[in-house]
């Protein structure tokens, strides 16, 4: 059996680490850097960095803090947010990223998934998907969840899948930030689909969540934020009871 692994997700505003609920009232949860350290030192599998509202405010991650999280940690890192183009995921991996996410980009121009999964394959592409359940449907929401489109979450995974994805990054905005679990049922359904890595994202409150997550969805891997930000999960003692509960983790 494959191993799970667990994320720690760091949204970066203004160069801070923050975290909200339901992606508003947010606040803020320290220094990225520091934190990428705290969490490669405790045995974090991967970090995932969001820049969130990079597209909101047009304009293009910071390449330093990139630079500054490679020289800090010895795992993999993903960085999203305001990568448009070839040439901004290129300076991004090129400054040390391992992964780049896409997500708004992506929606608006679908090729853009094509293109770099053929300039950097597919292992490097990772497509984020922001979903809201609205009248019994999962649509796509873009802009950090400000923009409801009229594609079905579903749909759009399978087409990203199919043009070029390595992994999809699955937040549920609804569970985002509650801390009453992940939304297994959806994301169950969403991996029986696809042939990709799936990583969970949204409402990580306690460790059982993430035992709920794995056992029920078998996702790949799960993410959270605020729990390990504020110290109310550490990460050697979530993979504990993992371990106690028959789940492979690293």
């Amino acid at each position: 059996m494959l191993t799970k692994r667990i994320i720690p997700c760091l949204d970066v505003k203004d160069g801070r680490t923050v975290k909200g609920v339901n992606f508003v009232d947010l606040r803020d949860a320290g220094d990225p850097v520091e934190l990428a350290w705290q969490y490669s030192r405790q045995g974090a599998d991967e970090l995932v960095f969001l820049d969130i509202t990079a597209t909101h405010e047009r304009r293009k991650t910071t390449v330093e803090l990139v630079k500054a999280v490679a020289r800090q940690v010895n795992i993999p890192f993903t960085i999203g947010g305001g990568i448009n183009e070839l040439g901004d995921a290129d300076v991004l991996l090129h400054s040390g990223a391992d992964k780049i996410s896409i997500n708004s980009a992506a929606v608006r121009n679908p090729m853009l998934i094509d293109q770099l999964a053929k300039a950097f394959g597919i292992q490097f592409v990772v497509v984020a998907v922001d979903t809201r359940h609205v009248v019994g449907k999962n649509y796509v929401h873009l802009n950090g969840g400000r923009l409801k489109t009229e594609i079905e979450t579903a749909d759009w995974i399978k087409e990203a899948e199919s043009r070029g994805a390595g992994e999809i990054l699955l937040t549920s905005m609804d569970h985002d930030g509650t801390k009453n679990g992940f939304d297994c049922e959806f994301l169950k359904e969403i991996n029986d689909s696809l042939s990709i890595p799936l990583i969970a994202s949204g409402g990580a409150g306690n460790k059982q969540h993430f035992v709920d997550v794995f056992q029920q969805s078998n996702v790949d891997a799960a993410l959270a934020a605020s729990v390990f930000h504020y110290g109310e999960i550490l990460i050697p003692d979530l993979k504990d009871m993992l371990r106690k509960q028959g789940i492979s983790v690293r």
